[in-house]
């Protein structure tokens, strides 16, 4: 039987697209994959915990992981600072895990460049419109913050030519449906099979 190389999956989205979401879907359909939690300086939001949606720290603390290169990337999003660990991501490709990281679109591409063998899959939802409506349906931020959400989720979009598939998010199930299905055509690339399996195998 075939070993594969671990597979290192990229969700980002504008906010609201429903990126969290579909990582949580993955990860209970999907045993083989674990989850890079993030850090970040942002205060949790109801019903997050830490350890397990994000580890939050506080802007010092943010500030000396950086200066001490703790961070395969990070970035500002919204004010608040997000950053995926070299560390645990490193760990869990060693341990022959795979690993799905929800990021922005800065992230993704400094993933790509650090990890070629990255897959980029970016999120959309259906229109504009949908997107303003979840993001009201949060009630967590007044109008102008809805605003200023949209404002970069249409600067983010520019980003998506730079990403190796496209989902857009119109039901949760269809979209799980297709990241199932990009996640099964990537386990079947050559380059993800071992060669010294290949040689065996000719043998």
């Amino acid at each position: 039987m075939f070993k594969k190389k671990s597979l290192i999956v990229v969700i980002s989205a504008p906010s609201g697209a429903g990126k969290t979401t579909l990582c949580k879907r993955l990860l209970q359909n999907s045993p083989s994959f674990t989850c890079s939690v993030s850090f970040t300086t942002r205060h949790p939001r109801k019903n997050e915990i830490e350890g397990v949606d994000y580890c939050f720290v506080s802007p010092t603390e943010f500030q000396k992981m950086i200066e001490d290169r703790k961070f395969v990337e990070w970035a500002k999003v919204h004010e608040q600072l997000y950053g995926t660990s070299a560390n645990l991501l490193n760990k869990a490709i060693e341990a022959e895990k795979d690993v799905v990281l929800e990021v922005d679109v800065k992230g993704g591409t400094q993933i790509k460049k650090n990890y070629p063998q990255a897959v980029l899959i970016f999120l959309l939802p259906p229109s504009w419109q949908e997107l303003e409506k979840r993001l009201k349906s949060r009630r967590t931020e007044d109008y102008e913050r809805v605003k200023e959400r949209i404002t970069q989720a249409k600067k983010e979009i520019e980003y998506a030519p730079y990403y190796d598939y496209l989902i857009i998010n119109n039901d949760i199930n269809r979209a799980l449906d297709d990241l199932t299905a990009i996640i099964r055509a990537e386990r079947c690339r050559m380059n993800r099979v071992p060669v010294r399996e290949l040689r065996d195998f000719d043998h």
